[in-house]
């Protein structure tokens, strides 16, 4: 109970009433559904992008999708990063006064319509090996840190993980703004993400995989399948793309000798 009003408290929730229906017939009930908010980012006083997303971590939020999208290239490149009182604008400086956003815009498939500027990215290489037990095992820690999907659902959840511990995770309506989120935090808590494991609730499209291979991430694991642009991009890349992880089952769609597979 306690941690249910400490979520409502930071206002990642919202409570409201609806009609539910069972074999009892109709019941009005109230309920907490996730809170959405619109945020708008400023690079030296210029407009770059309204983001959707749940209200919380908007400093590494912002942070991470600035270094995904190639914007910044480290903690080096801000001078100042302020978020307003309403949290519904984030004020980035540069050290560099004469940036320019890019030119090139796509619309994403993230939820809420997101922009991605990046669409490149580097390929990853590494010598990680990783059991399939101890990735389903991993999963499984990520669904026990869900606290705010299971207060209120939906909501997508990611973990960087060094296989043996979860690092860091991060809860979203977006599921790009889970990986931006990771990757914020690591960047300001100066933590690698190289080498280490990305675990996500959510379906991996080829934009999701193009930030795993900023943060230089060997292996990507969601709980459910991939688009067929993310598995020939996780190809190229180099990145070992699991998905259907939950129980005692997986499939590895690329790479699969980092997870022992021997039937190639």
């Amino acid at each position: 109970m306690q941690e249910a009003i400490d979520i409502a408290a930071t206002k990642l929730a919202s409570e409201v009433t609806c009609d539910r229906f069972s074999e009892k017939g109709w019941t009005r009930v109230s309920v907490y559904v996730p809170s959405e908010r619109e945020v708008t980012v400023y690079v030296n006083l210029k407009e770059l992008v309204t983001i959707l997303c749940t209200p919380t971590k908007l400093n590494f939020l912002v942070i991470g999708f600035l270094y995904s999208e190639g914007i910044i290239s480290g903690m080096g490149d801000v001078a100042m990063m302020r978020v307003c009182d309403d949290e519904s604008e984030v004020d980035v400086r540069l050290a560099n006064p004469e940036f320019e956003a890019p030119k090139k815009r796509r619309l994403t498939s993230g939820c809420g319509g997101g922009y991605s500027f990046q669409t490149e990215g580097k390929k990853v290489e590494s010598e990680l090996v990783v059991a399939p037990e101890e990735v389903l095992s991993l999963m499984k820690l990520l669904q026990d840190r869900m606290d705010l999907y299971r207060f209120s659902g939906g909501v997508h959840a990611s973990a960087l993980s060094d296989t043996e511990q979860l690092l860091v995770v991060a809860e979203d309506i977006g599921r790009h703004n889970t990986l931006d989120k990771i990757q914020g935090e690591c960047l300001l808590k100066e933590l690698p993400t190289k080498d280490a494991l990305l675990l996500s609730t959510g379906r991996i499209s080829s934009e999701m995989l193009l930030k795993a291979a900023k943060m230089q991430v060997p292996v990507v694991v969601s709980r459910h399948s991939p688009t067929g642009s993310a598995v020939l991009l996780a190809e190229e890349l180099g990145i070992t793309l699991v998905g259907h992880a939950r129980g005692n089952r997986l499939s590895v769609y690329s790479h699969p000798e980092r997870l022992g597979c021997t039937s190639n």
